[in-house]
C-alpha cells in the first residue's frame, strides 16, 4: 500500500468517525453534515441559511465538540460593533503606569459560530473579512494572528425576513459553501422529539482534533485531477458569466455577475474530498457536479430580471452544468 493510499484510508476513516459522532445529536441533516465536514477539511468557511429552529446552531456546536476545538459564538444583532467581534484596545494600569493593551475578541478561536450574521449592520459584517481570508486581525495598526485551524460557520435567516441586511458580495465570496437547511421530514420530526423530549441527551465525544483536520487538508491536496475534469470544471464556472460565449440563455438573461475563481478553487477541493469518500483516487465529473451548486449559489449575482422572475441561483447553475456537459 502506497503512502497516499494509507493517508486516503485514514482520511476516510476519520471523516466517517466525525460524521457519525455529529449524527448522534443532529437528526435528518445528513447532506448538510457531510458538506460542512467537506468544507472544514478543505479549510473553508460555511454559510448555513434557513429559518430559525432548524438546528443550525446545534450543528456547529456539536461539530466543535466532536473535533475538540476551541469554540466561540457571536450572536449578531443590529447594535453589535466591529470591536465586539475582533477585539479592542483597553487602558490598563500596572505598577502605576497606564498603557493600552489589546483585548482579544471572540474571533480568537478555532471554530467561530456567527449566529444570524445578517442581523448585524454591514460595518460589523465586514469586520470578519480580514479574519476569514487572512486569519488575522488588525487593530490600531497592530496585527494579531488567529490560531490554525480556523473556521467561520455562519448562520443566516432568509433575506425576505424583516430586520436582515444582505451580506456584502466580498464577504459572500469568502464562504466555501452556502448550504440551505430545510424543514425535517415527518420521520425526522418524530426522531427529534424522541431524542430531545427526555431527560438524557447523547454525549458528544471528541473523535478528532485540530491536527487531524490540518492533515486531512494536506491529503486532499495530493489527490490528482485529470485535465479533462479540470476543463469541465472551468467550463461550468465560465458558463455562469453572461458575457461568455458558451453561457446558456438562462445565464445571459438572469445573471449580472458570474462565479469567481474562488468558486473554481472550492469546487476542485470539494471534488477531491468526494472522490476519496467514494473510494477513488481520482476526481470524476460527478464529483464536480455535486460540488458546483453549494460552491457557487452564493457567488452569483442575479440581474433585475432574475430577481423579478424569482429565479434561483441553483436553477442557473444547473443550466450552466447542462450546457458544459454537451460541449
Amino acid at each position: 500500500m502506497s503512502t497516499l493510499e494509507a493517508s486516503a484510508e485514514e482520511f476516510t476513516a476519520t471523516f466517517k468517525r466525525i460524521r457519525s459522532e455529529v449524527g448522534k445529536f443532529i437528526v435528518g441533516q445528513d447532506d448538510i453534515i457531510e458538506n460542512v465536514l467537506i468544507a472544514v477539511c478543505c479549510g473553508g468557511h460555511v454559510l448555513l441559511e434557513g429559518v430559525p429552529g432548524l438546528g443550525k446552531t446545534a450543528l456547529v456546536n456539536t461539530l466543535a465538540k466532536a473535533l475538540d476545538l476551541k469554540f466561540q459564538r457571536i450572536q449578531f444583532t443590529p447594535d453589535l460593533l466591529p470591536s465586539d467581534v475582533v477585539g479592542t484596545q483597553v487602558l490598563v494600569e500596572s505598577e502605576g503606569r497606564r498603557s493600552l493593551q489589546f483585548q482579544q475578541g471572540p474571533v480568537f478561536c478555532n471554530i467561530l459560530l456567527a449566529d444570524e450574521i445578517n442581523r448585524a449592520t454591514p460595518k460589523t459584517q465586514s469586520a470578519l473579512l480580514e479574519t476569514m481570508q487572512e486569519k488575522r486581525v488588525t487593530v490600531a495598526n497592530q496585527t494579531h494572528s488567529i490560531g490554525n485551524p480556523f473556521f467561520v460557520l455562519a448562520t443566516q435567516n432568509p433575506i425576505e425576513n424583516d430586520g436582515t441586511y444582505p451580506l456584502p458580495e466580498a464577504q459572500l465570496d469568502r464562504f466555501f459553501f452556502k448550504l440551505s437547511v430545510e424543514l425535517p421530514s415527518h420521520a425526522d420530526f418524530l426522531e427529534i422529539l424522541n431524542r430531545t423530549g427526555g431527560n438524557s441527551q447523547p454525549d458528544i465525544e471528541a473523535v478528532a482534533h485540530g491536527e487531524d483536520i490540518i492533515e486531512m487538508g494536506r491529503v486532499l491536496r495530493e489527490i490528482p485531477i485529470d485535465e479533462d475534469v479540470q476543463n469541465f470544471l472551468v467550463k461550468i464556472v465560465r458558463a455562469t458569466h453572461p458575457d461568455h460565449e458558451d453561457s446558456p440563455e438562462k445565464v445571459r438573461t438572469f445573471v449580472r455577475n458570474g462565479a469567481s475563481p474562488r468558486a473554481a478553487q472550492a469546487i476542485l477541493a470539494a471534488s477531491r474530498a468526494r472522490a476519496l469518500l467514494d473510494g477513488r483516487f481520482h476526481v470524476a465529473r460527478e464529483d464536480v457536479e455535486k460540488s458546483a451548486i453549494p460552491a457557487m449559489r452564493h457567488r452569483l449575482i442575479l440581474s433585475f430580471e432574475g430577481e423579478a422572475e424569482g429565479i434561483s441561483a441553483d436553477e442557473v447553475i444547473r443550466a450552466a452544468i447542462e450546457e458544459s456537459l454537451v460541449r
